[in-house]
């Protein structure tokens, strides 16, 4: 009997180090993690922009690796998008609902259970959660949205300067830590966070020029005018048109010395406190690019639909541009696994805090409950795992992030967080139970870009939000018809029995994710979007 029970422990010693490659245990973890990189900005996704070829090396992770083609966050928001993924828990659960709030570092968080479970962590770039991030080795997070230009950070022992564009020196420290501060001794799970490609769109001076000899392809919605949706889709505050700063959103004119005020209240001023921090090398590098085109800009003087196009074009080209510097990121962060003798045995993760408009619908940000902002990437290469190439449609969530990364550490998974571990999926098994829709829920309103609170349903299909604070307004889509959203069914007798069954669903949902937050209905509101649109 001990003789049997002996062969049987080395049996499965042996085996498990056939499917990890080493004795050296569990893999290794790359998270590479950027704000606001819609799914259709990268190649792989095979979306309108795809002709723009912008991240050939992110494509290239997408061959080697599993896409999901349904991917989506719980809240369209930098901050909250975060707090889901530490913790595992949708907004309502982890008490991060919008970026105004201060993240809990107290409460449960994956990489505290990493710890737990011999991971050595680490995290490099923005957080945007606030407070010191807790359950990591070794951290560096920019304070709040953080600069594109000679960027501050804040470390353990406090803040300094760095010099240098924000997405190279994220990479920088992580390159670092993978060669100087990594012990050998542990698998890892680190995770780089870029701040672009976020507002304000400032690339780095060596890709100033880059789509300089094209025209970004326009998308076909550029001038929706949102006649079928609910008022909220005609009164909010983030179209290219109305509300797109030449100065500080598209740098016609700004220098450091620019004192006009902003076209609006709230208006986002940081590429010109950015300029303000540049060097003078720097600056004359920008200047001197930007200069001739704003000059051309005015002589041209265009209004309507062609002033429209020049600021999407202008919007588009530095959002691009962004881009480029983090699949550059990507790539190095590769090559350095591979110089370390580290790609065999770590898992890459690519993926962003949520979807972007650029131009779509005639917007720029997020935070609606639409498919662009709704969208996020989510590409995994698993050596000898994965299956290279392959693309999965199963319905995912920001939510299965914490539990994902805790069956891959071998750690348990706690009974409250609310998500699903992706790793069946990765390892290409088609579980029967799995989710057949997906919870949404927002909330930053009043705020910047005037969104209207909503919660909603969506399935592979179809899609179900209610605007609560204006009563009965609903929105209902037929994704597999109406892709594009444009067409609002949710009064037409033909779907009212679909309606009425993703109605349930919904309330089944916020039921199973225990969302008692106040839905009421505000009057006040009402009124006042009745009047704008």
């Amino acid at each position: 009997m001990k003789i049997n029970q002996v062969f049987l422990s080395f049996s499965l010693f042996f085996l498990l180090n056939l499917v990890w490659g080493k004795t050296s245990s569990r893999p290794n973890i790359l998270f590479v993690f950027t704000d606001d990189h819609a799914p259709h900005a990268i190649g792989a996704y095979n979306g309108w922009l795809k002709s723009v070829n912008p991240t050939p090396v992110i494509d290239k992770l997408a061959k080697e690796g599993m896409l999901f083609v349904n991917s989506f966050c719980t809240n369209s928001i930098c901050g909250p998008s975060r707090a889901v993924i530490q913790t595992g828990k949708h907004s309502h659960k982890n008490g991060f609902m919008n970026n105004g709030n201060t993240f809990d570092w107290n409460q449960q968080t994956f990489p505290k259970l990493l710890q737990k479970a011999g991971y050595q962590t680490a995290i490099y770039g923005k957080s945007h959660l606030k407070g010191h991030p807790l359950g990591y080795d070794d951290w560096a997070v920019l304070p709040g949205q953080g600069l594109y230009y000679n960027p501050d950070m804040i470390f353990p022992d406090g803040k300094r300067r760095i010099e240098g564009y924000c997405t190279d020196v994220v990479t920088d420290l992580a390159v670092e830590w993978l060669n100087d501060k990594r012990s050998k001794d542990k698998p890892f799970m680190l995770m780089v966070q870029h701040k672009a490609p976020h507002r304000n769109w400032m690339p780095a001076l060596r890709h100033l020029s880059l789509y300089d000899d094209i025209n970004i392809p326009e998308p076909p919605t550029l001038f929706d005018e949102w006649k079928d949706n609910a008022p909220g889709a005609r009164v909010q505050e983030l179209e290219i048109d109305r509300h797109m700063d030449l100065n500080y959103d598209l740098f016609v004119n700004l220098t450091p010395e620019f004192n006009q005020p902003p076209s609006q209240k709230k208006q986002d001023r940081s590429a010109w406190h950015n300029m303000k921090r540049m060097s003078a090398e720097q600056l004359k590098a920008w200047r001197d690019h930007y200069a001739p085109r704003d000059k051309a800009f005015h002589e041209a003087k265009l209004s309507g639909k062609e002033l429209v196009r020049w600021k999407f074009q202008r919007y588009a080209k530095n959002y691009l541009r962004c881009v480029k510097g983090v699949d550059e990121s990507v790539d190095r962060l590769q090559k350095e696994l591979l110089k370390l003798g580290l790609d065999k045995n770590t898992i890459v993760i690519y993926s962003s805090d949520q979807g972007f408009y650029i131009g779509d619908h005639g917007w720029y940000d997020k935070r609606w409950m639409y498919e662009e902002s709704l969208k996020m990437p989510f590409i995994v290469k698993w050596p000898r795992v994965v299956k290279p190439g392959s693309r999965n449609t199963d319905l995912v969530q920001n939510l299965d992030y914490a539990q994902t990364f805790l069956e891959i550490a071998g750690a348990p998974q706690p009974k409250d967080m609310q998500g699903l571990s992706l790793v069946p999926l990765l390892k290409g098994e088609a579980p029967k139970d799995w989710r057949k829709e997906i919870y949404y829920h927002y909330y930053e309103y009043p705020s910047v870009h005037m969104i209207p609170r909503h919660y909603g349903i969506r399935t592979k299909r179809y899609k179900l939000m209610h605007f609560y604070q204006f009563g009965k307004e609903w929105e209902m889509y037929d994704l597999k018809t109406d892709p594009d959203e444009l067409t609002n069914i949710f009064a037409n007798e033909k779907t009212e029995k679909v309606q009425k069954r993703l109605n349930n669903r919904l309330k089944n949902l916020r039921k199973h994710y225990e969302d008692d937050s106040d839905v009421s209905v505000r009057p006040d509101y009402i009124e006042l979007y009745r009047k704008k649109s």
